[in-house]
């Protein structure tokens, strides 16, 4: 019996199939020499998001250079994976330029993971905005998993810090914004007048020196304009002027640094637009460091400087550092375009330079250029946040085999945390504060969501009902609208959103008992600013696990209300244990 067990446990990976029929229906024939006609990972991003979810604890796991090195281990070491492979290379594009991912290979692979009997699936794929619910793949492949209460967690998309940018914003969707961890991979510069300028890097590279010039002064002349100057845009540098010097990139990333590297530079400093600490790194051939907040001062210092030069210091992995969590400048925000009466996105986790295994047929950089092989890489995106909720439901699932998937999203964002490691409210990086438009409810923190206390249920026909109210219902015709519709906001939802308040409104909610046999709750609100709200009874009596309650929500817009803007507020439900916390958002027209 033992062997038995051992050998199950050991069988990571169960099953494995492969979708292409729609791709080349729309692409013609699949260029093997771009990826395998096969489940096989030609990319590194499916082998990335699969060891987040379910990768065994391996040990002396690590970067190219040593960098982030420690015992690496999924979400959810125990669990086994089984893999659909729905997203390939678009003809006339690298890998690292991304690939196409069709709705009707991916509305395949959902059913076939439904009749495999998976629990939890997992998409790291992003979606078009505006797409309504009827016309995309993932939320209709999802509903279809929801009513065989399947938890579906999605990517909201990497398209931050751009306002109602959040994609999978079905609310039968876990859907995943992307945040910090405490490490960060420090590697300064130090410019010829000893001004020291914080920056990051995750290319091995040992200290040196190299004369320094701005990209903007070493441009073929007539390849950039006034928008682009600066950029080390392709084909834009001059070799003549830039052969064996570091080049200061006004911003960019992997083809900047390609640009500078085939024009003979041996060294790139890259300037940062709006990351702040939320640096993505990225291993490049020739030694790159990504600075932030002082690009002025290296501009400065270059043009007033005859043989300017720049020092770049060996990066070297921190771990603690503070404030943390914070947002991904890259983490797509809401409201949703689609429905704002939904928030989105739900929750955010770990998305930013997260090391996972890498497959061996891709590089690093994933560029033709690049020739190194490694077995784990660092990476950043909601696809990277995506598996690690995913893997907080698959636990869940294990401890609460009765649970609903309504029940689990709410588990995980009911428990989820606002504060940093400082004690002070989430940040974005430029160090604002953040808001549920960012986060969600904030944080995830799987230990706590293990033992909500209290849960917000949903089933089939109450996400059909939605539809009826926001969309018409056109996903299963079975089911007929009532004439007298309800509001999206009245979802049964672990958060509360409504988009146009005129005057007031009553929404109710209802919670399930899943913590001790006899508990009393209370209520605390934090108001959005301008709103009163007024929760009905105040005070919720339980007697027996798996006991219902309801109350209402009454929110009334006060004179000093702001117009068209969005105001945040909470509250939360407490037995003196448990902390059950909704985020409320609010507008008036």
């Amino acid at each position: 019996m033992l062997n038995v067990f051992v050998f199950v446990l050991y069988r990571k990976l169960i099953g494995a199939r492969y979708y292409l029929r729609s791709y080349e229906a729309n692409y013609g024939p699949l260029k093997t020499r771009l990826d395998f006609r096969s489940p096989r990972d030609i990319d590194g991003h499916g082998t990335h998001t699969s060891s987040t979810i379910g990768g065994r604890r391996v040990p002396n796991a690590s970067s190219i250079g040593g960098l982030g090195s420690g015992t690496a281990t999924g979400g959810a070491p125990l669990a086994r994976l089984a893999i659909y492979k729905v997203c390939w290379p678009i003809p006339g594009q690298t890998l690292a330029e991304g690939n196409t991912c069709l709705d009707d290979d991916m509305l395949a692979a959902f059913d076939d993971a439904i009749a495999d009997g998976v629990h939890v699936i997992s998409v790291s794929i992003g979606t078009d905005t505006s797409r309504p619910y009827k016309n995309d793949g993932i939320a209709i492949g999802a509903l279809h998993a929801m009513k065989r209460n399947i938890v579906v967690a999605c990517s909201a998309g990497n398209s931050g810090p751009t306002t109602y940018s959040v994609s999978n914003v079905a609310p039968w969707i876990i859907t995943v914004g992307a945040s910090s961890i405490d490490r960060i991979f420090s590697s300064p510069i130090v410019l010829g007048n000893d001004m020291i300028i914080e920056g990051q890097s995750i290319t091995p590279f040992g200290n040196r020196t190299y004369p320094l010039v701005y990209a903007a002064d070493v441009e073929n002349p007539g390849t950039t304009t006034n928008l682009t100057r600066g950029l080390c845009l392709r084909g834009t540098l001059s070799p003549a002027l830039v052969r064996g010097k570091a080049v200061f990139c006004w911003r960019g990333g992997t083809f900047q640094t390609l640009e500078v590297q085939s024009a003979g530079g041996v060294a790139t400093v890259l300037g940062n637009a709006y990351e702040g600490r939320g640096v993505g790194g990225r291993p490049y051939l020739i030694p790159a460091t990504v600075v932030y907040f002082n690009k002025i001062d290296i501009f400065n210092y270059i043009e007033t400087n005859r043989n300017p030069n720049v020092t770049l210091i060996q990066p070297k992995t921190l771990i603690g550092t503070k404030p943390d969590p914070f947002m991904a400048p890259f983490t797509s925000r809401g409201p949703s375009a689609i429905e704002p009466n939904i928030l989105k996105p739900d929750i955010t986790a770990p998305g930013l330079n997260i090391l996972a295994a890498w497959s061996e047929a891709s590089s690093p950089l994933k560029v033709p250029a690049d020739k190194r092989v490694v077995k784990y890489n660092i990476d950043s995106g909601t696809s990277m946040a995506c598996p690690h909720v995913a893997a907080v439901a698959a636990l869940l699932k294990a401890i609460h085999p009765d649970w609903s998937s309504a029940a689990i999203r709410s588990a995980i964002m009911t428990t989820a945390k606002i504060t940093n490691n400082v004690g002070t409210q989430i940040t974005n990086s430029q160090g604002n504060i953040a808001t549920p438009f960012d986060y969600g409810a904030g944080h995830i923190q799987p230990s706590k969501a293990a033992d909500p206390g209290l849960v917000y249920n949903a089933s089939y026909n109450d996400y059909l009902l939605f539809l009826c109210s926001s969309s018409g219902n056109l996903l299963d015709p079975s089911f007929k609208c009532p004439q007298q519709l309800p509001s999206p906001s009245d979802l049964n939802y672990p958060s509360l959103s409504i988009a146009r308040l005129q005057g007031s409104r009553t929404v109710k909610r209802t919670v399930t008992n899943v913590g001790t046999k006899s508990s009393s709750y209370s209520v605390r609100i934090n108001p959005p600013q301008g709103y009163l709200v007024q929760i009905s009874p105040t005070t919720l009596d339980f007697s027996a696990v798996g006991e219902i309650k309801s109350f209402s929500i009454t929110i009334t817009a006060q004179s000093t209300a702001k117009k068209s803007v969005f105001e945040v507020g909470w509250y939360t439900w407490s037995d003196g244990i448990h902390q059950v916390r909704s985020p409320i958002t609010v507008a008036s027209p």
